[in-house]
């Protein structure tokens, strides 16, 4: 178990570098795209839509690292004045359900990003990017967070990790 803990976060980090690399490549997209339609007067074919697929991917790939982090938005006003088995229960159900809705997502992106590879899909710009690119962060991410929520699951279990990050009987 501890060896499937750590490598989830080892890959969560991962993903958490190459959402940021991903982008500042759209950055740096949108910069030569203004240069290349500002400066140099010149049309664009394909910034604007790598720009905005990076982008999304970025979000997409990079979620399992904000969960790492609880980066997430997150209301705790109710776990701050909940006793600590109260917080541990909200703690399993709030990530079991999180669990649920991102293996349901994790699905259908998978069907989605399945037919646009059969079907051989591509975008209505000139560009015409393959659209199984565009969605393959869905069920990557989504599944990647999936394996995240897993983790954070196992830790509440084995009480590696406190709900909310608060001790028994810590109070505000």
């Amino acid at each position: 178990m501890e060896l499937f803990i750590s490598s989830v976060r080892r890959l969560s980090q991962f993903c958490g570098i190459l959402s940021a690399l991903t982008l500042a490549a759209g950055v740096l997209v949108v910069c030569q795209m203004v240069v290349m339609r500002y400066l140099l007067d010149q049309s664009t074919v394909w910034q604007t839509e790598f720009t905005v697929y990076s982008i999304v991917g970025a979000t997409l790939i990079g979620s399992p690292y904000v969960l790492l982090r609880r980066g997430h938005v997150n209301v705790d006003l109710l776990p701050l004045y909940l006793p600590h088995r109260a917080r541990l229960l909200l703690a399993f159900v709030a990530s079991f359900l999180a669990l649920a809705f991102c293996l349901a997502l994790t699905y259908s992106g998978a069907e989605l990003w399945l037919d646009a590879w059969h079907g051989n899909w591509k975008t209505s710009s000139v560009w015409q990017l393959p659209l199984w690119i565009a969605y393959a962060p869905i069920p990557l991410g989504i599944g990647l967070l999936c394996l995240q929520y897993l983790a954070d699951i196992l830790c509440l279990a084995t009480g590696r990790e406190m709900p909310f990050g608060l001790q028994p009987g810590e109070r505000p």
